[in-house]
């Protein structure tokens, strides 16, 4: 125990002293070592960083822009492509909006020649039809009108021996002719 003491004594005369005395990072006394340690810990991190940590940095900063400058140039090339594409697209619709548009014509000018013949046929079906019905009535009438006259003849005589009167069938005939011509 006799040996702690002297100890003891010399720590609380350094810390009476210390008390006393200047904070110790501002100690004039001890600014050459924090200088060196400075110096030595800035010193290190400079060749730290110039010589790891600022070349990887580097090369990830151009790895980065390299990447970024290819998917630029990739997307300007995508988009050309697409455009390329579009521009073909939007001629090969045009092509087929000219081929539908031909074809429709082609087909409906067909139709409309078809349509044409048929109804010529149909038309001079239906004027041969015309033309007989209209001998067909011609003749009816005809023969009517002479049955008309016969008729009439007829009539005028059974008329006339009502009366009193006797004619023959020629001139009953003559009488009706000359009234029925007009």
């Amino acid at each position: 125990m006799t040996l702690l003491i002297p100890f003891a004594a010399s720590g609380a005369d350094d810390a009476a002293q210390s008390a006393s005395s200047v904070f110790p990072p501002l100690d004039t006394w001890h600014f050459p070592s924090q200088i060196f340690w400075t110096l030595l810990l800035f010193g290190f991190l400079y060749f730290m960083l110039s010589r790891f940590i600022l070349p990887k940095l580097g090369s990830t900063i151009e790895t980065r822009q390299s990447t970024l400058a290819d998917d630029l140039d990739d997307a300007q090339r995508f988009s050309d492509e697409a455009d390329s594409a579009q521009k073909a697209l939007e001629v090969r619709m045009a092509e087929a909006r000219g081929k539908a548009r031909e074809t429709a014509d082609a087909a409906r000018a067909k139709i409309d020649a078809d349509l044409a013949a048929q109804t010529a046929k149909v038309d001079a079906d239906i004027n041969t039809k015309l033309e007989a019905a209209e001998a067909r009535i011609t003749e009816l009438r005809t023969s009517a009108m002479a049955n008309v006259a016969e008729i009439a003849t007829d009539t005028v005589q059974v008329l006339t021996d009502r009366l009193g009167v006797k004619t023959t069938k020629t001139a009953a005939k003559s009488a009706v002719g000359s009234v029925l011509k007009g």
